[in-house]
């Protein structure tokens, strides 16, 4: 059996780690993957702006700008994923790592799952369910795209607290901005 794990980051990684645990058998191969999206600004200041680190051309701007890009996701892929690996070792699972590029992490975690011949995706929930934006979450779309068992692992629970805090941001942000 080979269990995808997707995560942003927000995925709580104890709680994954023990439906892996339950889950996964001595033939077992788990992955944790997480899809970073290049910021537009950072490529653009690549092609158009005056730092052009080893400038030697175009051939040589483009293979900089690629290996930036590399260096981007995997520092900030690695920062991600490592929760959810580090609490798979606690219950004895070694896990390998996926790191992809893109912009849209559905169709990214679809085409990893196919690739790589997963059993089963394990992603967060991490909106609730009755959020008017929850159809554009990555999960619903990996949901609706994917021919793959999907098993949604509920993020950590927000306190009424948190949830008038961030309400008071929301409107602060409307009337500044």
């Amino acid at each position: 059996m080979h269990i995808l794990i997707a995560t942003a980051g927000a995925l709580p990684a104890a709680r994954v780690a023990a439906l892996v645990a339950t889950l996964a058998h001595a033939e077992q191969h788990v992955s944790v993957m997480t899809v970073i999206e290049v910021p537009l600004s950072f490529l653009d200041d690549l092609e158009t702006g005056e730092w052009h680190p080893f400038d030697d051309g175009t051939e040589g701007i483009a293979k900089v700008r690629t290996q930036l890009v590399k260096r981007y996701v995997e520092e900030r892929g690695i920062r991600l994923v490592e929760p959810v690996v580090a609490a798979l070792r606690t219950h004895g699972i070694s896990a390998d790592t996926i790191l992809e590029e893109g912009s849209d992490a559905g169709e990214v975690i679809v085409r990893v799952a196919g690739e790589r011949a997963a059993d089963i995706i394990v992603m967060g929930a991490t909106r609730p369910i009755f959020d008017e934006n929850v159809w554009s979450s990555v999960s619903v779309k990996v949901m609706q795209r994917s021919p793959i068992p999907l098993v949604l692992v509920p993020g950590v629970s927000r306190t009424f607290d948190d949830v008038e805090r961030d309400e008071r941001r929301r409107v602060i942000d409307e009337q500044t901005g």
